[in-house]
C-alpha cells in the first residue's frame, strides 16, 4: 500500500504545469549584442601583421614549438590566451614575425589568433554594465546580505578571486586594481566585524571565506598559470643564457645537450667552467688568456702585468679551469675520486696556459678599489704568488657540502687577503677586449650574486701532459648523473629574473607620456596599407573621453562641497546615498588613481593603451554620477528633464564620432587625402595619407 501512494503521489506531482519564470535585462543584452557585433565583425581584416602582433606573435611560435622563453613585460597567461587562440586554428609556429604589415600566408588563421583578444574586449562592455549597477544598488543591501550569506555570494566571492588571479597573470599593472579590490573587501569585512547581530562564528566563518577566496585563490591561479608555462616550455630557446646553469640543464636539447651525463660532485683534478651567478642580460664565464695586464693604465696606475683574468661572455676553450690539490702536483682525478667541500683550499689551474689564478694587493684596473685577479707568472720581482682559495659553498644547507656541478653555489675567498672573487661588471679597454673585469673584494655584500660561481660544465681530468690535457678539453667524458631542479626553484628564480632582467627599450615614434592620455593628444597608428590610404589607429572617441574626464572632475568639485558641508552639519542627502556615493568614489577613482598614477613614476617606453584600464573606471563613473545628480541634487521636473536630455545627446554624440572614426577603427573603407585631414581633430594626431 505504501509503494502504491508513493507511485500516486508522484504521478500526481507529474500532472502538475512546470513553471520556470526567467529574468532578462534586455539593456544587458542589447549592449553585449553591441559589444560583440563592434569587436568581432572585420576581425580578419587586414590579412597583415598588426603593430603588437609582431612583438607577441614571436611568443605565440614559441608556445606552438614548446620553447622557452622570458617576457619581462608581464606573466604569461595572456601569451597562453594568444597561443591558445592561435593552436584552435591550426598554427604550427612557423611564420616570421619581423615586420608590421607583413602578410599572413594561407596557412595562418587571422580570425582565431585575434578571437580570444577580441572577445575579453567585447565581454568588458557587460561587466562594466553589470558593475555600474552593483554601485548604484547592490551597497545599500550590503548590510542586509551579513546575516543572509547565501550560495550566491560565495560563488561571486570565487569568481571575484579567479578574476583577480587572471588579471594578475595576464599584466603585473593589474596587481593594483586587485589591491583596490581587497582595501574595498577590507572595509567591508570591518564593518561586518562590528554588527553585533551577527553570531560570533559567522563572523569568523565569512571572513576565513574571504581570505581564501581573495587571497588564497588568486595566488594559486598565479603559480598555476606558470606551473603551466613551464611544464608546456621544456625546449631550449633564445632566452636560455638568462637562467642559471641549473634551469638550463632541465631544458630539453642546449646546455642540457652538453652537461649530459657529467659527473655531479667536482673533485680535485675536475676540469670546470665557472659561470657568474649574477643576474643580467648576458652571462659570462671565467677566462683567461695569453695576453697581460698592460704596465701602465693611461690614468697613470701600473700593475703587476700579470696574465690578464676576465669574465668571457661566449662559451670559449678558454674558459676551462683545473681544481688543484695545493699540498700535490697531478692535475687528474684519483680512482676513487677525491670530492671537494665546503671550507677546502685549493688552486684554480688555467687549463690551456698552466697559469694559477692569483690575487695580490695590486689595484684592479678599472676598480682601483678592489684587488687585481690575474693569472700568476714569476717575473722574479720579488711577488710571490698568492693563488690559494677556500671554497664556500653559500647554498650548502639546501645542497650539499660536497661541491657539485651546477647545483652549489660557490664563493672562492682568497686566502692571503679574505678578498672574494667578484665579477664587478665593467668592461676593460680595448687591451682588454671589452672583456669583463674580475676582481678580488674585501669590502663586498654578503649577499650579492656577483660574488658566486656555479660549475656549468665538468670533466674529469685524465692527462697529466699540458699537450694531452688541452687536447681533453675537448672531449668530455660521459658519467651518468640524473640532477633535477624542482618547479618551485624555477618559479621562484624565473620570478626574479622577470623583475631584474630588463631589455633594452628605445624610443618609439607613438610611445607617449601619461599626461598627454587625459587630454587626447596622442594616437597609435597601428597598420598602413602598402599601396593605398586603408590604416587603422587607437584614437579614442573624443566625445566619451571628455565626457569621462569631465565626470572626474565633476565627482571630486562635488565630493568636497558634500565633505564641507556636512562638516557644518548640513546633510544634502541622506546617510545611506552618502556611503553610495563615497563607495562610488573609491572605486571609481579610486581605480583611476591606481591605473594611472604608477605611470607617471615609470621610465619605461609607454603608449595610449596603457591608459585604457584607468579609463574604464571613468566610464563606470559616468552614469552613476549622472544617476546620482538625477535622483537627489535636481529636484525640478524641468531640470531632471533637460538632464535626460542632455544625457541622450551625449549618447547620440558618442555613436556618430563613432560612426567618423570607423574607417580608423577598422581599416575600411579607404578615405581619400582630404577626408584623412578632415579626422584630425587634434594638430598632435599622426594621420597618415598618400597624395594622388
Amino acid at each position: 500500500m505504501s509503494l502504491f501512494y508513493s507511485h500516486s503521489w508522484v504521478s500526481e506531482m507529474l500532472q502538475l504545469p512546470l513553471v520556470v519564470t526567467a529574468q532578462v535585462d534586455l539593456l544587458l543584452v542589447l549592449v553585449s549584442l553591441l559589444a560583440f557585433w563592434t569587436r568581432l565583425s572585420h576581425l580578419s581584416y587586414p590579412n597583415a601583421v598588426v603593430f603588437d602582433e609582431v612583438y607577441y606573435g614571436q611568443f605565440v611560435s614559441l608556445y606552438m614549438k614548446r620553447v622557452f622563453f622570458i617576457d619581462d613585460s608581464g606573466p604569461p597567461l595572456g601569451h597562453m590566451i594568444l597561443a591558445f587562440g592561435a593552436y584552435l586554428g591550426g598554427f604550427d609556429g612557423n611564420f616570421v614575425w619581423n615586420r608590421i604589415g607583413a602578410e599572413y600566408p594561407t596557412t595562418v588563421n587571422v580570425w582565431s589568433l585575434r578571437l580570444l583578444p577580441a572577445l575579453c574586449g567585447a565581454l568588458c562592455v557587460p561587466l562594466v554594465y553589470l558593475l555600474t549597477l552593483e554601485l548604484k544598488f547592490s551597497h545599500l543591501s550590503l548590510t542586509a546580505s551579513f546575516s543572509d550569506f547565501s550560495s550566491h555570494v560565495y560563488i561571486w566571492l570565487i569568481l571575484s578571486g579567479v578574476s583577480c588571479g587572471a588579471v594578475v597573470g595576464v599584466k603585473y599593472m593589474g596587481l593594483f586594481s586587485y589591491l583596490l579590490l581587497l582595501v574595498v573587501a577590507s572595509l567591508h569585512t570591518w564593518k561586518l566585524i562590528g554588527d553585533k547581530t551577527i553570531s560570533h562564528r559567522n563572523v569568523c566563518v565569512q571572513c576565513v571565506h574571504r581570505v581564501l577566496c581573495l587571497v588564497v585563490v588568486p595566488v594559486l591561479l598565479y603559480v598555476f598559470w606558470f606551473y603551466v608555462h613551464l611544464s608546456f616550455l621544456n625546449r631550449s630557446g633564445p632566452h636560455d643564457q638568462l637562467m642559471s646553469s641549473a634551469f638550463q640543464a632541465s631544458l630539453q636539447g642546449g646546455l642540457s645537450r652538453i652537461t649530459r651525463g657529467q659527473p655531479l660532485e667536482v673533485a680535485y683534478g675536475s676540469q670546470v667552467t665557472l659561470r657568474s651567478s649574477v643576474s643580467q642580460p648576458i652571462p659570462c664565464w671565467l677566462h683567461s688568456h695569453k695576453v697581460n695586464y698592460p704596465i701602465r693604465y693611461d690614468n697613470g696606475r701600473g700593475s703587476s702585468h700579470q696574465q690578464q683574468v676576465t669574465c668571457y661572455p661566449f662559451k670559449d676553450v678558454n674558459n676551462w679551469w683545473i681544481i688543484k690539490d695545493p699540498g700535490r702536483q697531478q692535475l687528474v682525478v684519483d680512482t676513487p675520486p677525491r670530492p671537494v667541500r665546503h671550507g677546502d683550499v685549493i688552486q684554480l689551474v688555467h687549463g690551456m696556459t698552466s697559469r694559477f689564478l692569483n690575487s695580490h694587493d695590486v689595484a684592479a684596473p678599472m676598480s682601483p678599489h678592489t684587488q687585481e685577479v690575474s693569472g700568476y707568472i714569476d717575473f722574479n720581482v720579488s711577488m710571490p704568488a698568492q693563488n690559494l682559495w677556500r671554497v664556500d659553498i653559500s647554498n650548502r644547507e639546501a645542497e650539499s657540502e660536497v661541491w657539485k656541478t651546477i647545483l652549489s653555489e660557490v664563493r672562492l675567498v682568497h686566502v692571503n687577503t679574505s678578498a672574494v672573487l667578484k665579477l664587478s661588471g665593467v668592461p676593460l679597454p680595448d687591451w682588454g677586449f671589452r672583456q669583463l673585469e674580475v676582481v678580488a673584494d674585501k669590502l663586498f655584500k654578503a649577499h650579492s650574486s656577483s660574488l658566486e660561481w656555479t660549475v656549468e660544465e665538468h670533466r674529469y681530468g685524465t692527462s697529466q701532459e699540458q699537450k694531452e690535457r688541452e687536447a681533453e678539453l675537448h672531449s668530455p667524458t660521459h658519467i651518468d648523473v640524473d640532477r633535477k631542479i624542482s618547479f618551485w626553484a624555477k618559479f621562484v628564480e624565473l620570478q626574479w629574473k622577470m623583475l631584474t632582467v630588463k631589455q633594452e627599450e628605445s624610443e618609439h615614434k607613438y610611445s607617449s607620456s601619461p599626461l598627454e592620455w587625459i587630454t587626447m593628444e596622442t594616437n597609435i597608428a597601428y597598420w598602413l596599407h602598402s599601396s593605398t590610404n586603408a590604416q587603422i589607429h587607437l584614437i579614442g572617441n573624443p566625445v566619451s573621453w571628455g565626457v569621462g574626464n569631465l565626470s572626474l572632475l565633476a565627482y571630486q568639485l562635488l565630493a568636497v562641497v558634500y565633505l564641507l558641508r556636512r562638516r557644518r552639519g548640513l546633510k544634502d542627502v541622506p546617510d545611506g546615498v552618502w556611503d553610495q556615493f563615497v563607495c562610488l568614489g573609491c572605486v571609481c577613482v579610486g581605480g583611476w588613481l591606481v591605473n594611472f598614477v604608477p605611470f607617471l613614476l615609470m621610465d619605461k617606453t609607454l603608449f595610449l593603451y596603457h591608459y585604457l584600464p584607468a579609463l574604464c573606471y571613468l566610464y563606470l563613473l559616468s552614469p552613476a554620477l549622472l544617476e546620482h545628480a538625477h535622483t537627489h541634487l535636481l529636484s525640478s521636473l524641468t531640470h531632471q528633464r533637460a538632464l535626460c536630455v542632455g544625457a541622450l545627446a551625449v549618447l547620440l554624440s558618442i555613436f556618430l564620432t563613432y560612426r567618423t572614426f570607423c574607417p580608423l577603427t577598422y581599416g575600411s573603407p579607404e578615405l581619400s587625402a582630404h577626408q584623412l585631414q578632415g579626422l584630425k581633430w587634434r594638430d598632435t594626431w599622426d594621420i597618415l595619407y598618400r597624395r594622388r
